[in-house]
């Protein structure tokens, strides 16, 4: 019976987890068995006690958790930087999100505006403060539609029979999703770059097939496949 390592992730690494799955089974012999979603929901499954050998959240989370003892330290490797971006389902004009102004149209004409967790979520949590910066709350809250995660939210926007909608979550989770494109990232002062990082359980029952997949998440064979997805190379 093979063996399986179990991922806790963000949202935001799906997709590269999921395009690379086949390549880690035909080298190591090992299933990946995932869970993703808003990073603050993943960390409660952790201290929830959810079985885990490998877990992708933010550089800083990862941090945290491993000044508590609950990533080993040294295990940690980045995989990239993520920006926020804004969707549209697939077909539908791109909006105008260059700076303060065009994002005020945009996000005031929406019909609906798809986002992940407004409290666990790293691009939910900066969504709605973007909206209060641009003056648009509380008049767009009753179109808010968030999800547990971007990836759901993105597919619930693809699945969504209705035109004017707009999204915004990590680039990663639109760029994976199927029926959604990316218009583009915010604007600064709006933008938002995440590091996104990999680490061993400190209770991982696969420590070893753990640093496997970690070292083929992060190398160099990867590196396109990451850019692609939108993780951007740390510098």
């Amino acid at each position: 019976m093979s063996a399986t390592v179990r991922v806790l992730a963000g949202g935001a690494a799906k997709g590269l987890v999921g395009a690379l799955a086949a390549r880690f089974r035909d080298e190591s012999g090992a299933t990946i068995a995932g869970t993703f979603n808003a990073v603050g929901a993943i960390r409660e499954q952790l201290a929830g006690g959810a079985p885990c050998d490998v877990l992708i959240l933010t550089d800083s989370m990862l941090a945290e958790l491993a000044h508590e003892g609950r990533v080993d330290a040294g295990s940690i490797v980045a995989l990239g930087r993520v920006d926020t971006g804004v969707a549209v389902r697939s077909g539908e004009p791109h909006p105008a999100i260059g700076d303060a102004g065009a994002l005020h149209a945009t996000f005031g004409a929406a019909r609906g505006l798809y986002c992940p967790d407004p409290e666990r979520a790293t691009a939910g949590i900066h969504f709605v403060r973007v909206l209060r910066e641009l003056d648009l709350w509380p008049a767009v809250a009753p179109r808010l539609r968030p999800f547990a995660s971007g990836g759901i939210a993105m597919q619930a926007m693809a699945d969504a029979d209705e035109p004017g909608l707009v999204g915004c979550t990590q680039v990663t989770e639109i760029l994976y999703t199927t029926g959604v494109e990316l218009a583009g990232v915010l604007p600064p002062p709006y933008a938002l770059a995440t590091t996104y990082a990999a680490g061993v359980s400190a209770h991982a029952a696969e420590p070893d097939l753990a640093r496997r997949l970690i070292a083929l998440l992060a190398g160099a064979d990867a590196r396109a496949l990451r850019e692609a997805g939108g993780l951007r190379a740390v510098t």
